[in-house]
């Protein structure tokens, strides 16, 4: 498994913020564009259609973009150097999470460097994006969250022989391979080179996962103790087994989240 980093051009950028201004994003996903880049009007961005938002938001954002190319561009270098530096340690790690040998697989991880301050991941395009203006280490950490998630649904996918199409929100399986990354990232060789973790540092998984109480506990705390207790298979098994038996609530706890 290995990450290389990239600059992809402005218009990735623009199409990637995009994927979270459309009229089903939540202001959990659509508003921290407008806490990092004051200059775009919120209320002026959402009366148009996808077009003019292409428009509206490549006028503001070709200057801004220009201005910092030298800074993406260094760190580009950067990024590379600090994930090769750890790339070692990396995969001896996640190869002993999912027992098997990740040094063959994923070594064509892309991460692309862009102006979008929440970073989706691609399963099947095998790229993520990385928000410029992480240090290289919160591009690291933030990257392994991201490679989790590819090995994860590997390894998931060749246990269920399932479709990738159900690896994405709102799926359960989303969901879960969300909230599983915390428990993997707690090996030494993750946690001490991520700058996210633990929780107290902000936490290696969204906020409101962070907060989900379910039977009276926090689940990450659940999922971390079936994590203990299994192989990577049967805790795929059980920890799915986990969420759909508290699907409701679950989904219920990421709603209010959400739309607060």
């Amino acid at each position: 498994m290995r990450v290389t980093y990239k600059n992809p051009g402005l218009q990735h950028s623009i199409d990637s913020i995009l994927l979270f201004q459309t009229e089903d994003s939540t202001s959990f996903w659509s508003d921290t564009l407008f806490y990092f880049f004051p200059q775009i009007d919120k209320e002026a961005l959402a009366k148009k259609d996808t077009p003019g938002q292409r428009e509206y938001l490549s006028s503001i954002l070709a200057e801004i973009y220009h201005g910092i190319k030298p800074e993406l561009d260094g760190k580009i270098l950067k990024y590379n150097e600090h994930f090769l530096n750890y790339e070692g340690q990396i995969n001896d790690a996640l190869s002993d999470a999912f027992d098997t040998d990740t040094r063959i697989i994923f070594n064509d991880l892309t991460g692309y460097i862009c102006l979008n301050p929440v970073c989706p991941r691609f399963l099947r395009e095998r790229y993520f994006d990385v928000f410029y203006k992480s240090s290289e280490r919160g591009a690291l950490g933030l990257s392994l969250h991201e490679v989790i998630h590819y090995i994860w649904f590997h390894v998931w996918n060749g246990l269920f022989h399932d479709s990738y199409d159900e690896y994405e929100t709102p799926s359960l399986k989303w969901i879960l391979s969300e909230m599983v990354v915390e428990s993997i990232m707690s090996d030494e060789r993750l946690s001490s080179i991520n700058p996210y973790f633990p929780r107290e540092n902000g936490g290696c998984v969204y906020p409101y996962f962070q907060s989900m109480i379910i039977d009276g506990k926090p689940i990450l705390d659940t999922l971390a103790e079936l994590y203990r207790q299994k192989n990577i298979k049967h805790y795929m098994q059980a920890s799915y087994d986990y969420c759909r038996k508290h699907e409701i609530a679950i989904r219920q706890h990421i709603s209010e989240a959400e739309n607060q």
